[in-house]
């Protein structure tokens, strides 16, 4: 199966956790935590001296599986380290859902990922585009457009929040007014790609309300969910960017409406009292996927 048939069949990705790769103890704990998706980092959060270390265990661990319906994604070291060509050969072989690629700032990078996982023989695999530069954000359109690739797909980008606060210097304050147009760029950036994006971390995961009031902030943006630091931030994620059961009613009701016969020929009906056009049933079908997706996992 390609990897653009297999994320054709949905898959919620409302809390999407970074784990340390380095951290054996929490590569075990992820196989029982309730998130849709798991980053296996081997980046960010692993020491230099522990790079090698956290590559045997993070590639054995994906090897044995156990990981249930949780997407499984290893964040490699970008191929410009002294790291990220051996964990791009070791990922590849480990058979993750997903290859994170960090820092992807054109699509020239992509081009090079590709050139590399090609020379590697490597199956098809599915890339998940870090845009965390401000020259990521510059080149959205260019990176939207070398998304699609037979081989080697991108299928979710994710924004890179502290890097993007690191390189420019812009604060997490005032609800992050500062990052909203990187934010909407990435949101526009995927839906050309007609992939899903996932916004950024929320630093401070003892802040459980203001955590929330940023999971919702990112859901009115158009994101599809969060990444995570914190196993205690998956309840408010997983419930915030789900459909709530009176939308999801009522994405059934509008779907119903443009099923009648008399509604064939007709590019928008009234369903109880109110005005709703065909694109509106587009987006009624994409709630109730999300809701049976999430329903199929046993919630």
């Amino acid at each position: 199966m390609t990897p653009e048939a297999k994320d054709s069949e949905f898959r919620p990705r409302r809390s999407v956790l970074y784990m340390p790769g380095s951290n054996a103890r929490a590569l075990e704990k992820a196989k029982q935590l309730d998130a849709d998706g798991l980053i296996l980092d081997l980046e960010d959060a692993v020491a230099p001296d522990a790079k090698a270390v956290a590559r045997e265990q993070v590639c054995a661990a994906v090897k044995a599986g156990g990981y249930g319906h949780r997407e499984v994604v290893i964040r490699i070291n970008g191929l410009e380290t002294d790291w990220g060509a051996e964990d791009l050969a070791a990922a590849v072989q480990a058979g993750a859902d997903a290859i994170a690629i960090p820092k992807v700032s054109s699509a020239e990078d992509l081009a090079y990922v590709r050139q590399v996982l090609g020379e590697l023989q490597a199956e098809p695999t599915a890339l998940w585009a870090m845009l965390e530069t401000p020259l990521a954000m510059l080149n959205a359109k260019e990176i939207a457009l070398a998304a699609s690739d037979p081989l080697y797909p991108v299928t979710v980008f994710v924004m890179g929040t502290n890097d993007l606060a690191k390189e420019s210097g812009a604060r997490f304050s005032n609800q992050r007014m500062a990052f909203l147009p990187w934010l909407m760029t990435g949101v526009a950036a995927a839906r050309v790609a007609g992939v899903d994006v996932l916004d950024g971390v929320y630093n401070d995961f003892a802040d459980l309300d203001g955590f929330a009031a940023e999971c919702e902030q990112g859901a009115d943006l158009g994101m599809n969910g969060k990444t995570l630091i914190h196993p205690k931030q998956i309840e408010a994620a997983n419930r915030i960017f789900a459909p709530s059961t009176a939308e999801v009613e009522w994405a059934k009701k509008i779907i119903a409406a443009f099923e009648l016969p008399e509604s064939a020929s007709k590019g928008a009906v009234q369903v109880e009292g109110k005005m709703v056009e065909r694109l509106h049933a587009q987006m009624a079908e994409r709630t109730v996927m999300i809701a049976q997706a999430i329903e199929g996992r046993g919630e």
